[in-house]
């Protein structure tokens, strides 16, 4: 079989078999390089360079605390006003006077005021529970 009819499947799989090169030779220029100087993260200010303290061989430790030098600056704490979502929803806002009137004023317009409605049910309950009682009441003979 030419190298032009292999499938990708077995071209991987003959790939995968080759020894890996693991010791590839390093030039001499990249080899034990000392880490950059780079100056305390305490005496950075917010116009520093900080590109330095995010190349590889500097320390996971030095880059966080760089960062929160940087991060700390109040330019990063301003809010940009499209946080809708930050307010305090836990706390009780009550209605509007002038909105609760306007409600009262809707509900009077569809269903009538709330005590004439209050009159109207209630001498038909009343006559209803009149009437049971009298029903119900045992015959004595």
């Amino acid at each position: 079989m030419s190298r032009d009819e292999e499938t990708f499947l077995r071209r991987w799989s003959r790939r995968k078999s080759r020894p890996v090169e693991a010791a590839r030779p390093v030039p001499a220029s990249q080899g034990a390089q000392p880490p950059p100087a780079l100056p305390a993260p305490e005496t950075l200010q917010f116009d520093s360079d900080f590109a330095a303290f995010m190349q590889a061989k500097v320390e996971e430790t030095v880059r966080r605390a760089a960062l929160k030098k940087l991060f700390s600056d109040p330019r990063f704490n301003v809010m940009d006003g499209l946080d809708i979502y930050i307010d305090d929803y836990t706390r009780e806002d009550p209605i509007p006077p002038a909105m609760l009137a306007q409600l009262q004023h809707a509900r009077e317009a569809l269903f009538g005021p709330k005590e004439d409605r209050r009159l109207q049910e209630a001498p038909e309950e009343e006559e209803m529970a009149a009437e049971k009682p009298a029903e119900e009441a045992p015959k004595d003979a």
